[in-house]
């Protein structure tokens, strides 16, 4: 009995697959430059576009993206291998299997959009087809973003933060930027043909849209969507670099903590301004308040006094009288209250809103899932939509948490005046601690997300964090400084707090997902009959 040849890959798939391969590594310059990234995500995805409009029915055409976003997530987002493996000790399979599994589930999304899309152009002239394409890429990446607490990460729209589609993020968010590009990247595919002798001139009509709607985010761009509020601020961001196996292990724990103090109060030099701000990562304290001793929070109260500073560090909070646990940023200053905080009331406070799942919280029936892994702290209750900012000197600070500013439209709220008479925000700072993913494509993933934050709502963004990349980004985009990654250190710069609101910051995704829907709805009630 002979055993069945095993057919290779027709040139079909072998072309998707190289595609979404090419595609995974847009979102971050290195191993590609920087200029780099736009160009091949346009050419990727118009291999998917041509290919799936092309398709010979809805069910190939969603295979094929299915087959394209499998190989992009597997890639983009390897490194959660890392933390399942390297720090959470889960079995070298499982963590496998886990990202395998993973990339399957994101995967739908792009084969969704794919049979959306050859569905509604089916027999199509080549500018209503490319409108559906962007269209149904549009939905299906907001979709990823939303469904089970979303997964917005490798969003099309990160690719373009050098290019000129970059300008249209403060009028529609990043999915403007997304739909910009898709329909780009359409215009190429059909650009693209098998014969160009039967190519027709209205397929060259996209192409000629897609220039000017290049042209039209590079005025954009050009555009000053904010405007100073106060005196730049001086600050220090602190940088860590504890390896994660460190971080948590209890015979060094407080080498990590007092490593963190040392950097926190580094002497300025003899014409350097002293920091007005001092900002640490998230969860620098890696176990809650009360467990910690009063006297190491006395120290960072005399630091702040010595420093005539305000320092904002990440901390898991426990309040034991509500019974509520936070992951959460704690101001302190030399009149901090240090009983209050250490019972986890302190008097402000900011509390992650959008928890991460498996690490921040269990959903239902993955508990055996996560207890596979050795990752401490736990099941964190929720903060509100929209908290306080921090007040400093006239200027409004708003934190984000770690993957929370993966999310522009939760951030959206702190711009606003809030219901208490607070202000609304002039600078955003992030605090994250990456270390549990190495020194990976998720430290500069996360850093060009951060960009578009910053461009999107027109204020600068400042990154605290563990590992990296702990960076300043001013209020177009532009990443004013940065440390290297993996390495302890200390960055003081001033920064500039901005106010007004980009049309992006007033509506909120709500244009472009309603242009992309109406789109669609009106091309699918004239599709043409079999």
């Amino acid at each position: 009995m002979s055993m069945p040849r095993l057919r290779p890959p027709g040139p079909r798939a072998a072309g998707l697959a190289a595609a979404g391969a090419a595609y995974a590594l847009v979102f971050a310059p290195d191993p590609l430059p920087a200029w780099a990234l736009a160009p091949v995500h346009l050419l990727a995805l118009a291999v998917l576009a041509r290919l799936s409009l092309d398709a010979r029915s809805v069910r190939q055409a969603a295979a094929g993206g299915w087959l394209f976003g499998w190989i992009a997530c597997v890639i983009g987002v390897y490194w959660l291998y890392i933390s399942m493996h390297t720090y959470g000790f889960m079995p070298a399979p499982l963590a496998a299997a886990g990202v395998l599994a993973l990339a399957a589930y994101l995967a739908l999304y792009f084969a969704l959009a794919a049979g959306l899309a050859r569905w509604v152009a089916h027999r199509r002239g080549a500018l209503p087809a490319a409108l559906a394409w962007a269209g149904a890429w549009t939905l299906a990446e907001w979709l990823r973003g939303v469904v089970f607490t979303g997964f917005p990460w490798l969003n099309a729209g990160y690719a373009h933060l050098d290019s000129p589609l970059a300008g249209w993020a403060p009028l529609g968010g990043v999915y403007a930027v997304a739909f910009v590009s898709a329909f780009c990247a359409a215009a190429i595919a059909f650009l693209w043909r098998e014969n160009p002798r039967r190519a027709e001139p209205r397929q060259s009509i996209p192409a000629a849209l897609a220039i000017v709607l290049a042209l039209a985010g590079w005025a954009l761009a050009q555009w000053q969507w904010w405007t100073p509020h106060g005196e730049p601020l001086q600050v220090r961001l602190v940088q860590g670099a504890v390896d994660q196996n460190d971080k948590f292990n209890p015979e060094l724990l407080q080498a990590g903590l007092h490593r963190h103090l040392e950097l926190a109060g580094t002497p300025t030099g003899p014409d350097a301004p002293a920091p007005e701000l001092i900002v640490l990562p998230e969860t620098i304290m890696p176990v809650f308040q009360d467990r910690l001793p009063p006297a190491l929070w006395q120290a960072w109260r005399d630091l702040a006094g010595r420093q005539g500073s305000t320092i904002l560090l990440g901390a898991p909070l426990r309040d034991r009288e509500q019974g509520r646990v936070t992951n959460s940023v704690v101001p302190i200053t030399a009149q901090t209250d240090l009983q209050a905080l250490m019972a986890g009331r302190p008097a402000h406070r900011y509390d992650k809103r959008h928890l991460v799942p498996f690490g921040e919280f269990i959903p239902w029936g993955f508990r055996w899932f996560v207890q596979a892994m050795s990752i401490p702290l736990g099941d964190f209750d929720r903060g509100p939509a929209r908290q306080t900012p921090f007040t400093l000197g006239g200027r409004q600070i708003a934190p984000n948490i770690c993957f929370e500013d993966v999310f522009g439209e939760e951030l959206r709220p702190a711009l606003f005046p809030g219901k208490d008479g607070s202000p609304g925000a002039n600078i955003l700072v992030n605090f994250s601690n990456l270390g549990w993913f190495g020194d990976s494509w998720a430290l500069r993933q996360h850093l060009q997300i951060s960009r578009m934050r910053a461009i999107e709502l027109a204020r600068p963004m400042l990154r605290a964090t563990n590992t990296g990349a702990t960076a300043a980004i001013d209020a177009d985009g532009q990443v004013l400084a940065q440390l290297p990654p993996m390495r302890p250190g200390v960055l003081g710069l001033a920064i500039q707090g901005t106010e007004g609101l980009t049309p992006y910051a007033r509506a909120g995704n709500a244009p472009i997902l309603l242009l992309a829907a109406l789109l669609l709805a009106a091309l699918a009630l004239r599709r043409p009959r079999a």
